[in-house]
């Protein structure tokens, strides 16, 4: 039998040994004083999380793609991350990929046993054609998942630089990764039910390294999504908001922009702040690399 006592994540927490007999109101603010807690964890490990941006930033821009492997909780907080990628910042959705074990069925119905499978990772990477250029980061809110410990492996074997979050210190997967990430969250409100606040302390980091990752590719001026797909009526009038914003026109401007620049928001922008056709706001962003602010402050 696995030995899970030295995990404070499985610890029993002082502040709730009453849980059972609290009333709704005593409940939920216990929950949200130990939720407190979770930003003060994630405080104290963010010079390792600008780490870990750092070089998904620079994977990115090589074409490398970042791979997120985790199981039951961990599993979903990382699918949910890659799948809001696409229409948040425009990437195709073979940029950030999340893996679970038990495959996408396990995102809304548990396939417990596949956690424990250390081969299961290794042959879903295989068939995602993992390749050096990519981060492989793996999501285990005790450290010590079969699952992850095999992909981090495998991706170690294959040349990929590796990244672990997990929320015990001295984890498993620690000792697997390149850019480890220790958020030490404590014992739950429910006893080793880390879909709470190791869940939350996941969900942080991870919205960190996405948003942070594709701002350093330049899927971001200011702090506008310009690259954000118009997938339905609401993302449109989104993005022709975006633009107004960004180059401080009107609404028949943007409009005229965004027709001319065939939806593009980026070349929108540098059209109407540049004062330029498409063609050239195309030349511009591309010798920018994508980046909107470079591309405008060209001459």
């Amino acid at each position: 039998m696995v030995n899970l006592e030295h995990l404070i994540t499985e610890n029993r927490n002082p502040e709730t040994m009453d849980l059972d007999s609290m009333t709704p109101m005593e409940i939920v603010t216990v929950m949200n004083r130990e939720d407190e807690r979770v930003v003060n964890a994630v405080k104290e490990v963010l010079p390792d999380v600008a780490r870990l941006i750092e070089i998904c930033t620079k994977k990115l821009e090589e074409g490398g793609r970042m791979i997120y492997i985790g199981a039951g909780t961990s599993g979903r907080i990382g699918v949910l991350d890659a799948v809001e990628c696409p229409p948040t910042f425009g990437v195709s959705d073979q940029v950030v990929m999340g893996l679970i074990a038990g495959g996408e069925g396990a995102f809304v119905k548990a396939v417990e046993g596949a956690e424990d499978d250390g081969l299961l990772a290794e042959k879903e990477l295989k068939e995602k054609k993992l390749s050096p250029r990519d981060i492989v980061i793996g999501l285990a809110a005790s450290g010590r998942t079969p699952y992850v410990v095999g992909g981090l492996n495998y991706a170690k074997k294959v040349g990929c630089v590796t990244a672990s979050i997990a929320c015990n210190h001295n984890s498993v997967i620690s000792k697997e990764a390149d850019y480890p990430i220790e958020v030490e969250t404590g014992p739950e409100i429910l006893t080793g039910s880390t879909r709470l606040k190791a869940g939350t302390a996941q969900k942080m980091i991870l919205n960190m390294v996405s948003t942070a990752t594709m701002v350093g590719i330049g899927k971001v001026y200011e702090n506008l999504m310009v690259d954000l797909i118009r997938t339905n009526e609401k993302l449109e009038a989104r993005l022709c908001n975006i633009v107004m914003e960004a180059a401080g026109c009107d609404r028949a401007r943007a409009v005229q922009a965004l027709s001319e620049a065939e939806g593009n928001g980026k070349v929108a922008i540098i059209m109407i702040l540049s004062e330029c056709g498409r063609l050239k706001a195309e030349e511009k962003l591309k010798e920018a690399r994508g980046h909107v602010r470079r591309a405008v402050l060209q001459t």
